[in-house]
């Protein structure tokens, strides 16, 4: 009697699995036939913004070398 339960018990999880999976599989299909059409871009060329400032970069960086203003003590203390 106890192995018929179990076998019931995995034929009802299956079932439910298998169910899932299937929902999944048209939730899937709905969405992407929702989304099938292909975009259409228009567009009248490419125009700089009003925030965009247009100047030569300079010859040279500003900063050579990145140090940093605040140096703290190694984990553990050791070193300099």
């Amino acid at each position: 009697m106890q192995a018929t339960r179990r076998t019931n018990v995995k034929m009802l999880a299956a079932v439910i699995g298998g169910s899932a999976v299937v929902a999944a599989g048209a939730l899937t299909m709905a969405i992407s036939q929702q989304q099938a059409a292909p975009a259409t871009i228009t567009s009248s060329g490419m125009t700089v913004g009003a925030t965009s400032t247009q100047e030569t970069p300079p010859a040279a960086p500003e900063t050579t070398i990145a140090v940093p203003l605040v140096k703290a003590t190694p984990f553990g203390g050791a070193g300099s």
